[in-house]
């Protein structure tokens, strides 16, 4: 028998394939690998997503959101497990994020700006990092079919810091999406997504131009103090 859910979906499902069928079209052919249009526009996206950040306009968010739940089905099409479900939690982060810009406060009540982590908080956010970036490498090997089990968890792991880091206002945000853009770079390009790939040597320049520009956005706080 047929759930209440089945039932409502039902008629829309050979709408919803036609349009993901036409959504993972190809827009254009760059090195010998289609660009979808669904990676294009989730391209445009990302980029206008990290201009965002950078300027600390709270836009930056449902940006975040759209550009992750688009690059969830793109990257869970191409077997990328760990970087589709990253996807996810991006969206759920970003949620997170937003709510934190808008409404966020310190440990002492103050509203969030831009700050420092300190030499402990970097440390921490380190070790963390390195200890579960094996531990997804493992699932991701034993538990699905991933091409790239390791490769595929780094940034996986790396980048969930680097959103809590963003979510929260700490400068240190900015080197730990450095490293992810340049370990993703490889990642896409032996999976032939080459405008993701341009979008992330993009962002590498942008991430450097993100934290001076935040570093310039600690000064005037540090002078208060």
């Amino acid at each position: 028998m047929l759930s209440q859910m089945d039932v409502l979906l039902g008629p829309l499902r050979p709408l919803l394939h036609q349009a993901l069928a036409g959504a993972l079209s190809p827009a254009f052919t760059a090195l010998g690998s289609p660009i979808s249009w669904l990676e294009l526009v989730a391209f445009v996206l990302a980029l206008w997503m990290v201009v965002c950040n950078m300027r600390v306009q709270v836009l930056a968010w449902p940006l975040a959101l759209t550009s992750s739940l688009l690059y969830f089905v793109l990257f869970w099409s191409g077997k990328l497990y760990g970087e589709a479900t990253l996807q996810l939690l991006f969206a759920a982060l970003a949620l997170w994020g937003w709510w934190q810009w808008l409404r966020g406060r310190t440990a002492d009540g103050d509203v969030l700006r831009v700050r420092t982590l300190g030499p402990r908080g970097r440390v921490t956010a380190l070790l963390v990092t390195l200890a579960a970036w094996p531990l997804l490498g493992l699932f991701l090997q034993h538990r699905t079919d991933s091409p790239l089990p390791y490769w595929d968890a780094l940034p996986t792991v790396a980048s969930i810091t680097g959103q809590w880091l963003l979510g929260r206002k700490y400068q240190e945000n900015w080197p730990v999406w450095v490293m992810v853009n340049l370990v993703s770079i490889g990642l896409f390009a032996l999976k032939g997504y080459w405008l993701t790939v341009v979008l992330y040597a993009v962002f590498v320049p942008m991430s450097v131009a993100g934290w001076r520009a935040w570093q310039r956005q600690l000064r005037p706080a540090a002078v208060a103090a």
